[in-house]
């Protein structure tokens, strides 16, 4: 069902190592006036310009606590995440659905409603209370403006010999907007089997694998490549850097363009070294204040339904979704098969 809320996400590339506590969960490290974050990317700016950048240096201002940044794929800071889970290194984990919900399932996250999340809608939020959505967004696609007269109208398109070795996705099961390449295809061609056929037609034209969507922006921008994959709060964001960024949603032939809601949801990580500073960046994430930036400064949309932007940013996003179907992809069952899904597209691709 189509939803008012915009949505955000995903992606990769590691940005930053933080200077992480052996510590664990005793006093000396809890004491610490630090917390670390792992999220996916597109949140923190190029130039030091985006949502993160501001929230942060805000934060670390008004409370003292230093935020220390991790940035991968959805799926690499889960797996990291996971992998420490004897010892916890991160305090906050921000990940594109359907990671979130896996990170939730590994028992990664604990119980933590974040103050002001009760104005975050029921669907963005987790039951539990063990995630909430602190930027929403959009699923969506990139092409060159400057190469290309107009965007392609549909899937099929993409299968011409003009965008070959010119076109390419994140990697699904990597990266949280390349899962999302296989979830809109599937509902787009109406299941698995033929999402699957036709991907595996398109392997023909695909650059190859990448574990980072935001690296695709700049390829595309350059004209190394036409067309790729993103979302649309990245995407919005550097495109203001990058003039030649046209975001577009692609239709099955016959059909109309589509896309679907696509949060960065966070939570804070079980055990966590330094809990209490995690609450307070939670709580700060979804202040009036920061959602009200969201827009603004991120080029997203708020997590928060009592905040109504209506700046620049937000009236040309919302231009961008004008007229494109909003489907509610089924995260649980994604969620439980997603192991399976990304198998079968190894198989149908060849990778």
């Amino acid at each position: 069902m189509p939803r008012n809320t915009l949505k955000l996400a995903i992606a990769l590339s590691l940005l930053a190592t933080p200077l992480l506590s052996a510590c664990g969960g005793n006093t000396a490290a809890s004491d610490e006036k630090v917390v670390t974050v792992y999220s996916a990317d597109g949140l923190k700016g190029e130039n030091g310009d985006g949502w993160y950048d501001r929230i942060f240096k805000d934060f670390e201002k008004q409370t003292g606590i230093k935020v220390e940044y991790v940035e991968g794929g959805s799926g690499e800071m889960v797996q990291r995440a996971a992998r420490e889970k004897n010892n916890p290194q991160a305090d906050v984990i921000v990940t594109l659905p359907p990671f979130i919900q896996q990170a939730d399932g590994k028992g990664l996250l604990q119980k933590y409603a974040p103050k002001g999340s009760d104005q975050v809608n029921g669907a963005d939020k987790g039951a539990d209370a063990t995630w909430t959505s602190v930027v929403n967004n959009y699923f969506g696609f990139i092409y060159n403006k400057k190469e290309l007269a107009q965007e392609p109208k549909t899937w099929e398109e993409l299968l011409d010999g003009k965008y070959k070795n010119k076109l390419q996705y994140s990697t699904p099961g990597v990266a949280g907007d390349g899962t999302a390449v296989l979830i809109k295809a599937m509902h787009d061609f109406g299941g698995d089997k033929a999402a699957l056929e036709y991907l595996g037609k398109l392997q023909a034209n695909n650059v190859g694998p990448s574990a980072s969507t935001g690296k695709l922006a700049p390829k595309v921008d350059k004209g190394e490549l036409l067309v790729a994959n993103g979302d649309v709060q990245m995407n919005f964001a550097q495109s203001k850097d990058m003039p030649n960024l046209g975001i577009w949603f692609p239709a099955k032939d016959g059909g109309k363009p589509t896309t679907f809601a696509l949060p960065y949801a966070a939570g804070l990580v079980t055990d966590a070294p330094h809990t209490e500073n995690g609450k307070q960046l939670l709580d700060f994430m979804l202040s009036q204040g920061a959602q009200q930036q969201v827009s603004e400064i991120g080029g997203g949309f708020s997590a928060r339904q009592d905040v109504k932007a209506t700046d620049a940013n937000a009236i040309a996003l919302a231009k961008i979704i004008e007229g494109v179907e909003v489907f509610e992809p089924d995260w649980g069952d994604i969620d439980k098969n997603l192991t399976t899904y990304v198998d079968a597209w190894k198989s149908a691709t060849g990778s």
